[in-house]
């Protein structure tokens, strides 16, 4: 058995049209703001391959420090794909689940940012309350709402 040489999952990017209100939803649903800042230059270009670029960049963390979130607003190049409102099953679509404790006082709060359930929060067995909802810009997250034993 060979040994991995990975520690952890540093983060998780989302890429926005407003930072503003991408860190405001994400603080409403319980992260923190732990740094803003731009990237730019060539050496930044020569990691994402587009070369001269300019990216503001938000990260946002859990409440545990175990996961952060990178919010990116690319002011150049321009954005050349917007695929924020494809379905759930779209090849390479991305979301992010999130663990919370009390999944309807969540959306409460989420709502008051634009956010929508995509279809209705669901019971798994004995384990979860679960949905997906959109955020702002479309952006797809599923909340979690573990109960009891099974779920924890």
């Amino acid at each position: 058995m060979t040994k991995s040489n990975l520690l952890r999952m540093d983060n998780v990017g989302i890429v926005v049209e407003s930072l503003d209100d991408a860190v405001a939803f994400f603080t409403e649903l319980g992260l923190t703001l732990e740094g803003r800042g731009n990237i730019e230059g060539e050496w930044a270009g020569r990691v994402t391959g587009l070369g001269d670029q300019s990216v503001e960049v938000a990260m946002m963390v859990t409440p545990d420090g175990h996961s952060r979130l990178e919010l990116s607003r690319f002011l150049r190049p321009s954005v050349v794909a917007d695929h924020r409102n494809a379905p759930v099953n779209a090849l390479g679509y991305l979301r992010a689940m999130f663990a919370v404790s009390d999944i309807d006082e969540t959306l409460g709060r989420l709502r008051k940012h634009g956010a929508q359930v995509v279809d209705e929060v669901v019971q798994y067995e004995n384990a979860y309350r679960l949905c997906y909802i959109r955020g702002p810009e479309g952006i797809l997250i599923g909340l979690a709402e573990p109960l009891g034993r099974g779920g924890q």
